[in-house]
């Protein structure tokens, strides 16, 4: 339960008023965790005709071989009914799915069921997304992930989140943040406060609740450096950006036994620290990264699960490797270190979010200096559209 105290910390989407419901792809096949098994399922799918074509694709409600509908933007793909489509597979692009978990996703508004073009609108190189993660009671493990890619939003459990674009705009144009925040902060620490500070600070603070995450600010400017620098640590491991994050030495996770070519099983040795799958071994493996779990689900179960669950023969979701590849097994020790070194700083988050609920700026105080409420403008996507986007049939939309 919730303190008092706790109670009073603002809502993240007060702080970061535009939010966007998670997508609804409506069918497995478009997204994998490899780019080659999406071309050779389009193949799969343009080879075939009429209601053998129906079948592979699966329609449903929102989308069937005769829906039209526009491009996403950023990501040019036909426009007509799927019912004739040929040729090459629109470019697969790297999302996120779920807890660190970075597949792959044709990019065709034509196979999603609920893209969010808004979204894709303001993707780009200087763009960020936080992703609440769903409530769970008691459960364990991070408020929100980070990412630099698109993400779904879906959650492992519980009620889905919200995906929270750091810009309004492309090119990092316009801060999603309540009008008036950053001033008020710089006034309160007497220093800037560029929204990516609030987004780290979030990473390091942020607490799950039944009413969505929320976000304890802290009165002191130290606390609040504190916080930013180490948001800034997580944000670096959950964007796996540049350099590589490792383990101490004689810490590092290695293949210790070969992975067999279809693993089906996954179990974990405590005493020995040792993750087997199948016929293969990987040690060391720290407890802290086995026991990693977010929305109640352990992150490494989930992992493997979608990686080894196939659809059944016939269906375009069973093409894909043969064998696991090797990428896959890199993958995996990667994972395992930054799972590892997250949890690491848990302690230390715990220490912050207590340190800023002691002394904090709530609710009250963001409403005395005008922050809150928002206006309800703020909670809707800008206008960003300056060029022309491509609609339903070639024809070209206008926003």
């Amino acid at each position: 339960m919730l303190t008092v105290t706790q109670e009073e910390a603002p809502l993240l989407k007060d702080l970061m008023p535009w939010s966007v419901a998670p997508l609804r792809i409506g069918r497995d096949w478009p997204l994998a965790p490899d780019s080659p098994s999406l071309k050779a399922r389009w193949d799969a799918f343009v080879r075939a005709e009429g209601a053998a074509r129906e079948a592979l694709f699966r329609p449903s409600r929102a989308r069937t071989l005769r829906t039209a509908v526009a491009q996403l933007p950023g990501h040019p793909a036909g426009t007509g009914p799927l019912a004739s489509a040929s040729g090459p597979c629109a470019e697969p692009v790297r999302i996120l799915h779920g807890p660190f978990d970075e597949q792959w996703l044709i990019a065709d508004h034509r196979l999603i069921d609920v893209a969010r073009p808004e979204l894709w609108r303001v993707a780009g190189p200087e763009q960020l997304f936080l992703v609440e993660q769903g409530y769970v009671p008691e459960g364990s493990g991070p408020a929100l992930l980070a990412t630099a890619l698109i993400p779904d939003g879906r959650s492992p459990a519980g009620r889905p989140g919200r995906i929270l674009p750091l810009y309004r705009r492309p090119g990092g144009r316009e801060p999603n943040l309540a009008p008036g925040l950053a001033d008020f902060l710089q006034r309160t620490y007497g220093r800037e406060i560029p929204a990516e500070h609030l987004l780290t600070w979030a990473l390091a603070a942020a607490r799950p609740g039944p009413e969505g995450v929320r976000v304890p600010l802290p009165a002191d400017p130290d606390i609040w450096a504190h916080g930013v620098e180490l948001g800034h640590r997580i944000l670096w491991l959950h964007l796996r950006t540049g350099e590589r994050p490792k383990l101490p030495g004689g810490r590092r996770p290695y293949v210790r036994a070969a992975l067999p070519a279809n693993p089906t099983e996954l179990l974990y040795d405590r005493d020995e620290e040792t993750l087997h799958i199948g016929d293969g071994r990987i040690a060391p493996v720290p407890a802290e990264a086995w026991d990693f779990h977010v929305s109640g689900v352990r992150v490494l179960e989930l992992w493997f699960a979608r990686r080894t669950q196939l659809a059944e023969p016939g269906e375009l979701g069973a093409i894909g490797p043969r064998a696991w590849p090797q990428e896959r097994t890199s993958e995996l020790l990667e994972l395992i270190t930054i799972l590892a070194l997250l949890a690491e700083l848990r302690s230390r988050q715990e220490e912050l979010t207590a340190a800023a609920e002691a002394d904090p700026l709530g609710t009250k105080a963001l409403r005395r200096a005008g922050v809150l409420p928002v206006p309800e403008a703020s909670r809707r996507p800008a206008s960003v559209l300056d060029h022309h986007e491509e609609g339903p049939g070639g024809q070209f939309a206008l926003l």
